[in-house]
């Protein structure tokens, strides 16, 4: 029997958290007989007003700092998210991409197979994976 595949995508909003502990919680056995995932994604920024704001004269250091620091965020998100997990005794890898959450989520959904994707929020990316993501949500 194959191992099915969960994905638990987070932000970091409550309702992410509040969904990962839901899910360590109520899904705990199936958890232990699966390969989880915890998936964020770091958007992609309009550097138009950035850009306009420095009169064309926007240093790139700039940028890069602005792209490491959505890097770290993006990492501590996913450390505090594998510490739940770990407190509870569940194994879980981590991934992160970069680009628009709904497209992303809806894509690693695609390429690594998943069977299911818990996702935390009533929201517009949430709308979206719900009725574009090919797993059960």
């Amino acid at each position: 029997m194959m191992m099915k595949v969960m994905v638990v995508a987070i932000d970091e909003s409550d309702c992410s958290y509040y969904a990962l502990k839901w899910t360590v919680d109520n899904l705990r056995d199936s958890l232990i007989q699966s390969h989880l995932i915890i998936f964020t994604v770091q958007p992609l920024s309009d550097y138009a007003y950035i850009h306009a704001s420095s009169f064309g004269l926007t240093p790139p250091e700039f940028l890069s700092s602005i792209h490491e620091n959505r890097k770290k965020t993006a990492l501590a998100l996913l450390e505090r998210a594998k510490d739940i997990c770990r407190e509870n005794g569940i194994s879980a890898e981590t991934a992160t991409e970069v680009g628009d959450p709904k497209d992303a989520i809806c894509e690693a959904v695609e390429k690594q197979n998943i069977d299911l994707l818990v996702i935390g929020s009533h929201n517009q990316v949430s709308n979206y994976c719900v009725h574009n993501a090919k797993c059960q949500i």
